[in-house]
């Protein structure tokens, strides 16, 4: 059975999707053949919502009018949306306190417990990086083997509740915000800036990416104190504006840099502002239509966004501004101090116990301590130096001209002698009245009004402040100083200094800052300790005059805590002593130069003698120190306060210093050499190779030396310019105390601007090496200082070496003794007159210890003057009766200026050239004739000597002959006959002669060479005729040479006889 049918029905209910009200239809066709099959279809309307979508503006158009339009949250949610209507004008904004409600676009207060600034916007919430800041980490240099450097990543700007850090590496971690401004606005930060480690700048781009016109003090942060917030504003332009805070660490040292810290930041130019922002969390707004919230009281707290705060439960406490309460902790010696009372009308002072505010702990629990009982009363401590002691126990200051240690009255200064001003401060009853103190912290202002140090008698110590991070202030203002007239004139004297004893006790990572303040500028970190301390003395030295502020700021620790674990360390100052003060007080006299009898001059009976002069014992009248002498400093009386100056130097005309004239004179194997060094008289500069921070910042070792001339002054500048890159015309009298060092050798270092991105390169951590020029001498010791020669290669000429030899007496946490620093100026012909330094290749930085630096200096200019002795002279040969003489230098030449070459010269002369011929051949003619002569006798020696053998041997054969009665030659002999040899011996003979040797008759006494020889060269030259040879056996008559020779030899041999009868 076929069925067909069509329902028609209205579906009458609503549906919602997200916050849209749906109203649906359905139709639906059925046909049924035994099985019924049905097709609905339903249209459904969906309503928007308010919450569906929300209002924006459009872009300004030319006449300065825009359009409010509708967007959908989520897209095709909704088809209904309200049609674009004409919005409000571009410049239209709302006022503080109010927001613009964007549906009806007019301005709306902001409800209790948020606030708005109506056209512009404020960041000062902290606990996470507000939407819209990005953090960028970058690093431009490359490592030391040419690689990208990749270890920032991990470096960014950290949220800290109260404030953004920076960081505190050597990366490049930017901060960016993007704005857009209706009309021209501003933005201004609040900001800590403490450490000139860092590199800190902030500069505005547009949306090209094109960095905006600002001038250099807009761009450059200016340096601020420990503690200390500052603001910096900038004017934007309308439109869009890319805001940029940029910092870099420079970490060259083993310290680490204290990071930026920005507390608000605010932009102002912003055409409305479409919500209020809630007040964070220890925060509220207790009315409609604020503009800021306020901090919760202690001992309450609040959530976020609270128009009240609410008390926090019992036995529970919280801090101003937090946002829970802590259960309060039972209390321990961590949570009380000791403080010492003033004196009382009778003298006496006594401890007491304080505890610590805001005192969270609880006394009546398990485990707590008590508050200790109050000190015995004990005799007050006596006045300081300068002061005496009042009827009512108080200290009071000496008049002007008077003089006291403390414990007497104040006597006024005999005749003859002046007071010595200065503050010596070595009891701690009361606080002096040039001092203050106080405490500080960076997230928050519990301690604020608090004593940050205490007196304790015999020392001044830190007081517990509020939490373990707190800054502990101590200051000492100095307005001037005051030298003797005898050192106001001088150059490069010291005006006078500052000593404290002190000791830091200290179980964290304490850390004691002094600094130092000059005319209220900017106050710069002269030097600071880590941890625990011995009890030790610090000097610093004052080398200008100027308003001065000495600051001592103690921290615990640098990490914030809720809860107080540190605050038994501490750091104690036992004494303070500062010389020369304008306004100081005496504790004793010193002697001064008397007015001349026949003076007129009112008043006083001293005068103050002229720079350079000294006091006269005997007469107290001033005196002319003797020439290359120079003044100790610190005191004028008496021919000893004038010292003399070391070898190869001189003192200027003030007798302040003792400084090279750039010449030098040594005695030498009865040689005078003499050195002018001029030529290196101008300040040289030496930059050694760059070294790497382990993420890879290049950084350069820069010194700049003057090693002689320019009257003893100080020529060697090193400057910061971290902190001075917007310029020296704002704090001109400052730079010479914050911005540059003056020294003889200084050294900074730099890191180089090419790949940093800087305009120019960042100079920074600068310090002297040399302030005091001790001598010049050809010895590798002097005053204790050693030139270490073995540092640098031996020199290949033979011209000593001259070391100048200098003194810092500035004393380092590394350096208790100061630096010292030594030049060798090596003679070297191949350099140039400027010459070249260069720093040992074992000690890559100029030092091998951190505190004594070395140097060598190459230069022609170190070679001695040349002298007539450096040359010598050649003449030519005579030609055409003229002989020419030419003067040349000795090889090597090592010498410089002095005398110059003689001129080519020429004389007459004589030609010997014919008698010299006639020499020369007759010379070669006489050593022929000699030679000859001696080969002659020669062989006639030999021959007689084989003669003589011969004799010997057939002496020694049976049947000899009797011996001759007589040593003289018989009648008719004749002398003059050769023996001729028809042949040489055999070499058998010759052996058997050797044999046989020892065996002659002891009638021939051999002892008697002389007289024998002459003998048998008689016999044996000049035998007798052959008719008294005798004849041989059997034989009637000598037939042959050879029967002659034999008969010849048995007649010499009858006729031996002893060699006495000679």
């Amino acid at each position: 059975m076929l069925v067909f049918g069509i329902f028609l029905f209205h579906a009458d209910f609503h549906l919602r999707v997200i916050n849209s009200v749906c109203v649906c239809v359905c139709v639906c066709v059925c046909v049924c053949v035994c099985v019924c099959v049905c097709v609905c279809v339903c249209v459904c309307v969906c309503v928007c919502a308010q919450g569906d979508y929300y209002y924006q503006y459009t872009e300004c158009d030319s006449t300065g009018s825009r359009w409010r339009v509708a967007i959908p949250v989520n897209p095709g949610s909704c088809s209904d949306l309200p049609p674009p209507t004409r919005g409000t004008d571009c410049s239209f904004s709302c006022p503080a306190g109010m927001f613009l409600e964007m549906s009806t676009q007019q301005c709306t207060p902001c409800a209790a417990g948020s606030y708005s600034l109506g056209s512009g916007l404020r960041f000062d919430q902290w606990d996470a990086v507000p939407a819209g800041f990005t953090s960028l980490a970058s690093f431009l240099d490359l490592g030391p083997n040419g690689e990208d450097v990749q270890a920032c990543n991990s470096s960014s700007w950290t949220p800290q509740g109260v404030y953004l850090e920076s960081n505190r590496d050597e990366c490049t971690v930017s901060l960016v915000y993007a704005v857009h401004l209706e009309k021209q606005g501003s933005v201004s930060f609040t900001y800590q800036y403490p450490d000139s480690n860092i590199f800190f700048e902030f500069y505005v781009q547009n949306e090209q990416c094109q960095e905006m016109a600002q001038t250099d003090d807009q761009k450059w942060i200016k340096i601020t104190n420990n503690g200390e917030w500052d603001t910096h504003t900038v004017n934007l332009k309308s439109g869009t504006n890319i805001l940029y805070w940029r910092t870099t660490g420079i970490l060259v040292g083993g310290k680490m840099v204290k990071p930026v810290l920005l507390k608000t930041i605010q932009i102002e130019g912003v055409a409305y502002t479409s919500e209020c922002f809630p007040c964070r969390p220890g925060w509220f707004s207790p009315a409609a239509g604020s503009s800021s919230c306020q901090p919760c009281p202690s001992n309450t707290f609040s959530m976020k966004g609270t128009s009240s705060c609410t008390a926090c439960p019992e036995h529970h406490y919280s801090h101003e501004g937090w946002a829970e309460c802590k259960l309060r902790p039972p209390c321990s010696e961590e949570d009380y101090f000791q403080i010492h009372t003033a004196c009382d009308s009778e003298g006496k002072t006594q401890v007491l116990y304080r505890w610590v505010e805001p005192k969270i702990c609880v006394e009546n629990m398990t485990g707590a301590v008590e508050l200790p009982a109050t000190g015995r009363r004990e005799p007050c401590p006596p006045c300081n130096p300068g002061y005496y002691n009042s009827n009512d126990s108080t200290c009071l200051p000496c008049p002007p001209g008077t003089h006291s240690d403390g414990t007497t009255a104040c006597v006024e200064c005999p005749a003859g002698t002046e007071p010595v001003l200065g503050y010596e401060y070595k009891w701690w009853n009361v606080l002096p009245p040039n001092m203050k103190t106080s405490c500080f912290n960076v997230g928050n202002s519990k301690c604020d009004g608090m004593n940050g140090w205490e007196v304790a008698g015999d020392h001044i110590r830190s007081g517990a402040g509020s939490s373990d991070n707190d800054y502990l202030i101590l200051s000492l203002h100095v307005p001037g100083f005051k030298v003797p007239a005898s050192l106001s004139g001088m150059t490069g004297s010291e005006f006078g200094h500052i000593t404290f004893v002190f000791e830091t006790i200290c179980s964290a990572d304490c850390e004691l800052y002094f600094m130092m303040d000059a005319n209220r500028k900017s106050t710069t970190v002269v030097e600071s300790w880590q941890g625990s301390k011995e009890k030790q003395a610090y000097t610093h030295s004052m080398s200008r005059n100027a308003s001065v502020t000495f600051t001592w700021a103690f921290q615990r620790t640098s990490h914030a805590l809720d809860v107080r674990r540190y605050v038994g360390d501490t750091v104690k100052i036992y004494s303070i002593s500062v010389t020369n003060a304008l306004d100081g007080l005496a504790s004793v006299c010193r002697a001064c130069a008397l007015v001349p009898q026949n003076s007129q001059r009112p008043g006083s009976s001293c005068v103050p003698c002229p720079a350079g002069f000294y006091i006269d014992r005997e007469t107290n009248r001033c005196r002319e120190c003797p020439p290359n002498t120079h003044l100790a400093g610190r005191h004028t009386y008496g021919r000893d306060a004038c010292v003399a100056c070391g070898p190869g130097s001189i003192s200027n005309k003030e007798h302040s210093r003792c400084y090279s004239d750039c010449t030098f004179t040594h005695m030498e194997n009865n040689r005078t050499l003499t050195f002018d060094l001029s030529p290196m008289s101008d300040v040289a500069s030496l930059t050694i190779a760059p070294s790497f921070t382990s993420k890879g910042t290049k950084y350069l070792h820069v010194f700049n030396v003057s090693l002689c001339g320019h009257q003893g002054r100080r020529a060697a500048v090193c400057t910061d310019n971290v902190t001075d890159v917007s310029g020296r015309d704002e704090q001109s009298d400052a730079a010479p105390f914050v911005n540059s060092v003056e020294s003889f050798i200084c050294q900074a270092t730099v890191i180089p601007a090419d790949r940093r991105g800087f305009r120019t390169a960042v100079s920074s951590q600068s310090f002297g090496l040399a302030d005091t020029f001790i001598g010049a001498t050809v010895d590798t010791v002097l005053n204790g200082l050693n030139a270490q020669p073995d540092l640098f290669p031996e020199s290949s000429e033979d011209v000593p070496d001259i070391n100048f030899f200098y003194r810092s007496a500035q004393p380092t946490a590394s350096c208790e003794q100061g630096r010292s620093s030594v030049i060798t100026v090596r003679c070297n012909p191949q350099k140039s007159e400027r010459g070249e330094l260069s720093v040992p290749s074992l000690c890559s930085a100029g030092t091998c210890d951190g505190c004594s630096f070395h140097f060598l200096w190459q230069s022609s200019s170190a070679c001695p003057r040349c002298t007539p002795g450096d040359f010598h002279r050649i003449e030519g040969a005579c030609r055409g009766g003229v002989q020419e003489t030419l003067y040349v230098w000795n090889e090597p030449k090592l010498c410089t200026k002095g005398v110059s070459l003689p001129p080519r010269s020429s004389a007459p002369c004589q030609d010997v050239a014919l008698w010299l011929k006639v020499g020369v051949g007759g010379g070669a003619f006489m050593a022929a004739l000699l030679v000859s002569l001696t080969c002659y006798f020669w062989k006639k020696n030999k021959r007689l000597e084989y003669k003589y053998s011969r004799l010997v041997m057939s002496a020694n054969k049976d049947g000899e002959l009797p011996a001759a009665d007589s040593c003289a030659l018989n009648e008719g002999e004749e002398a003059e006959d050769d023996v001729v040899y028809t042949q040489k011996p055999s070499l058998l003979g010759k052996l058997r002669a050797i044999a046989t040797k020892h065996q002659l008759p002891s009638f021939l006494n051999l002892k008697s060479s002389l007289c024998c020889t002459f003998f048998l060269s008689e016999i044996m030259s000049s035998p007798p005729n052959t008719g008294t040879f005798p004849l041989l056996p059997g034989q009637t008559e000598l037939r042959s040479q050879n029967d002659h020779s034999v008969s010849q030899q048995l007649w010499a041999k009858t006729h031996l006889i002893k060699c006495r009868c000679c």
